[in-house]
């Protein structure tokens, strides 16, 4: 496009009673067709102007006026100072009325005379290297400063006479990455999720995923990406890099071992792991059961199956049902139960996920002092809390289930 637009800078000085300073101020892309009118909507507008029904005015530094014929034909008969040529604000044209480099003003609501400051560049524009388009009506494309409310209005419901509401004690979510509020989200189905993936259906397993909150889950959503890539590459490329860097930025138990699996997937890398198909949730029953019962379990390096240690004890068992792990001492992993410390850091790690201030400063206070498990089980419950905490605590043990085959050069995804 040739330079046939003109750049118009616009500061509001302010009004007889209150000048500003600073001067807030835009800069405008003006057409050789717009007229003034269009130039005084776009100033209103861009000035933050809800009530347009006000007369408006320019003055030139020749001393002419535009404005409407009313407004025009009663200013030029005043009955003092100098005699007054007036053009119609809606037919008279920015380009073909101001000189490039000249000065003039803009006058909004004749009584409390918004005055601004315009001043046309002496060079022309062209809008499409300026804006990257050609509007139909002048345009902003620059500016600064605090644009004042034409009424004075502080809040949205000011009368003038009322001082400001306090201002709340929390910041607004869209402050804080919290929202969308999760409440609005749909619920992840983690019932329908391993349903999906059971039966290798990756269009089903996306849309049980995509749109829900799935932070609180990723070692369980992440099954389903491997098939999904294979199957709907480019639908499922997204979701794999975005759940690599949720797993990197929550880093938890298993997540590296993870993010890192998944990213060799979605760039189709070999790696030197061993890919074993091992059932995450009984490992992680073996590896987290209660102490009571046993010390942890073996894993079948050529199966992946996966059996508690007292299945390989004959005085437990019997003889003839017992696994003999000493046979064949290189087929099984040996896992050993988890300490009751990570049970506490499951809990902490809980509480720091709670978006609820007072809420989660209560959780870490429950998990002060002897008898915290008690007073974390009845606080959760009491929350209602408790389907939340067993998906949260569900794969933190899967993540530890999945760190433990890393640390032996076995990778699950």
């Amino acid at each position: 496009m040739a330079r046939t637009w003109y750049s118009v800078t616009v500061e509001l000085l302010g009004t007889p009673v209150e000048e500003l300073w600073p001067r807030p101020g835009r800069e405008f892309a003006v057409g050789p067709s717009h007229t003034f009118r269009h130039f005084a909507d776009a100033i209103n507008t861009a000035f933050a102007r809800w009530d347009h029904n006000h007369l408006s005015l320019f003055t030139l530094d020749d001393g002419r006026l535009i404005a409407d014929p009313e407004t025009g034909e009663e200013l030029s008969t005043a009955a003092s100072g100098a005699l007054t040529e007036w053009m119609d604000i809606e037919t008279a044209k920015v380009g073909a009325t101001i000189v490039p480099g000249r000065e003039f003003s803009f006058t909004f609501d004749l009584g409390d005379d918004w005055t601004h400051r315009c001043v046309m560049a002496a060079e022309k524009i062209d809008p499409g290297e300026v804006l990257g388009i050609r509007p139909r009506t002048p345009l902003p494309y620059w500016g600064w400063g605090a644009i004042p409310d034409q009424y004075g209005r502080r809040w949205a419901d000011d009368d003038g006479s009322r001082r400001a509401p306090s201002r709340p004690r929390e910041p607004h979510p869209m402050l804080t990455h919290e929202w969308p509020g999760r409440a609005r989200m749909p619920v992840l189905d983690l019932v329908e999720v391993r349903a999906s993936i059971a039966a290798g259906d990756s269009d089903r397993f996306l849309s049980a995923v995509v749109g829900r909150d799935v932070d609180a889950a990723l070692q369980q959503v992440a099954t389903g990406v491997p098939t999904a890539l294979v199957e709907l590459h480019e639908k499922a490329a997204p979701v794999a890099a975005s759940l690599i860097n949720r797993l990197t930025w929550r880093s938890g138990p298993g997540d590296d071992a993870l993010a890192a699996g998944l990213l060799a997937h979605l760039r189709q890398e070999s790696t030197d792991a061993r890919d074993i198909d091992v059932d995450l949730e009984m490992l992680s029953d073996v590896l987290d059961g209660d102490t009571h019962d046993s010390t942890g379990g073996y894993v079948d390096l050529l199966t992946g199956d996966v059996i508690d240690e007292l299945l390989a004890d004959p005085a437990h068992v019997g003889e003839d049902l017992a696994v003999d792990i000493d046979a064949e001492p290189g087929r099984w992993l040996r896992g050993h139960r988890t300490e009751t410390r990570d049970d506490w850091r499951d809990m902490e790690a809980f509480a720091g996920c709670l978006h609820d201030r007072r809420l989660r400063e209560r959780v870490v206070s429950a998990l002060t002092g002897t008898g915290a498990f008690r007073r974390f089980r009845d606080l959760v419950d009491e929350e209602g809390l408790t389907d939340q905490w067993r998906v949260f605590s569900a794969d933190r043990r899967f993540g530890r289930a999945r760190g433990f085959l890393a640390d032996s050069g076995i990778r699950v995804v």
